[in-house]
């Protein structure tokens, strides 16, 4: 009885082996695919984007056999496929061949793409289809798409004498950029991208006018979520002890770690080290704008979103004037202040605030540090709304201040027109039904 019992087993699981080893070659028989187009965003020329994917279903009650699978256009585009674990090797006319997808099983497919040169200024869209031949005869294919931006890359510049830099193209810097000591560097109407670890370091004096500085990651994190609205993808600015008579205009500068950081330097109350005038500095993983013992101008400018302060001064001279310091950095409760601001290790000779919009998450986004009462520490708030606890009371440090409180019909994230925190997609131009109107850079 045992030996019956026995072989009806093994008969049984022979003839289960035999239909899952089952193929047909009928005409009828279709692959399923998730996506009819893999989009893979924008990637400069000569430059390897990120690796995107998708899977191939076979839902049928039979396995199929593909023939191949090819890449329609070859090794003309730049896409770079594996299927199955099989790379579509351009020496075979980026194909592969004889690949097995048994019944409700599926295989999982990697696209890349290096796009080549366009020799044009503005993003090129690259299109190729990625073809899947049936053992019937029947081909099916999905649609592979990117766009293609050539730029110029530089490796570790470092500016020695006064020069001029202005393109059309991107400007996609690796590793250190450096302005010797007593170099001009003026940048105007261009945009720098960043690489990971990458950062501008001046000695000397920079110039900017409409410039923006970013990182290099073109495409998403996440479907809903490009990599421009993700904090800590470069180093940032340093301006070191030696720099001195910096003016940075129409300036955006995002996602870095750290934004803009001043380093100490003998004080000079007639010269300023660093002007800031319709600058935006915003999603930064560390300070905004870090100043120590320096004379800064601020004027019409953002600075919005870090995970240290928006605006930290360390002593110094500094003037702000008709800017939005708005700290609603989303990554975590830990943030830093709209304005931090200390008489530690120099003394604050003077820090003015007018006409400005400081408010945030937070019930208290200003915030006061003062190490000794024998150290200078001069401060003036007028004119301007102020998210902290009223210190009316005070008409020495604060005169005409709306202060701002959790109680507030319009308070917070209300002034502006857009704070999309599931997107991380911010516009702080002020609502019509802003009680700041008339404040800040967006007035």
């Amino acid at each position: 009885m045992k030996r019956i019992i026995f072989f009806l087993s093994l008969i049984l699981g022979l003839v289960a082996c035999a239909d899952d080893d089952a193929f047909s070659a009928a005409t009828g028989m279709q692959l399923d695919f998730p996506v009819d187009t893999v989009k893979l965003d924008t990637v400069f020329s000569r430059t390897s984007s990120s690796t995107y994917s998708f899977w191939v279903h076979n839902r049928n009650s039979s396995g199929v056999k593909l023939q191949s699978v090819r890449l329609k256009r070859g090794n003309q585009t730049g896409f770079r496929v594996n299927v199955d674990g099989i790379y579509l090797d351009n020496t075979n006319g980026a194909q592969t061949n004889d690949i097995e997808i048994r019944k409700n099983d599926s295989i999982f497919v990697f696209v890349e793409i290096t796009p080549y040169e366009t020799y044009r200024t503005e993003p090129e869209p690259i299109t190729d289809q990625l073809m899947f031949l049936l053992e019937s005869g029947v081909e099916q294919h999905v649609c592979l798409q990117a766009w293609a931006w050539d730029a110029i890359k530089c490796y570790s510049p470092v500016i020695e004498r006064d020069s001029v830099i202005e393109s059309d193209k991107p400007l996609v810097v690796y590793g250190d950029f450096v302005i010797k000591e007593g170099a001009h560097l003026t940048i105007r109407n261009t945009t720098l991208y960043f690489h990971a670890d990458a950062g501008l370091e001046v000695y000397g004096t920079l110039l900017t006018d409409h410039c923006t500085m970013r990182g290099d990651r073109l495409d998403r994190m996440f479907s809903y979520l490009p990599y421009d609205r993700v904090p800590g993808q470069w180093r940032g600015v340093r301006f070191c002890e030696t720099s001195n008579g910096n003016v940075l205009n129409d300036t955006q500068i995002s996602n870095s770690c750290q934004g803009v950081v001043c380093d100490s330097a003998a004080l000079d109350a007639n010269s300023y080290r660093l002007k800031l005038k319709n600058c935006i500095i915003h999603n930064c993983q560390g300070d905004g704008v870090y100043l120590t013992n320096a004379h800064v101008n601020l004027e019409n400018c953002q600075l919005s979103n870090t995970m240290g302060d928006c605006l930290k001064v360390n002593g110094g001279i500094v003037e702000i004037v008709y800017c939005t310091l708005a700290q609603f950095y989303p990554f975590t409760g830990g943030r830093g202040a709209a304005l931090r601001f200390s008489n530690t290790p120099a003394s604050l000779v003077d820090l003015k605030c007018e006409n400005s919009i400081l408010t945030g998450y937070d019930d208290d986004v200003l915030i006061e540090n003062q190490s000794s009462a024998d150290d200078t520490f001069n401060y003036l708030f007028s004119h301007s709304l102020l998210r902290t606890p009223a210190l009316a009371a005070d008409t020495v440090h604060f005169r005409d201040v709306i202060w701002e409180s959790p109680r507030d019909s319009i308070q917070g994230k209300q002034h502006f027109v857009k704070i999309d925190e599931s997107n991380l997609d911010y516009d702080f131009h002020l609502d019509s039904l802003s009680t700041a109107v008339g404040l800040g850079c967006y007035r």
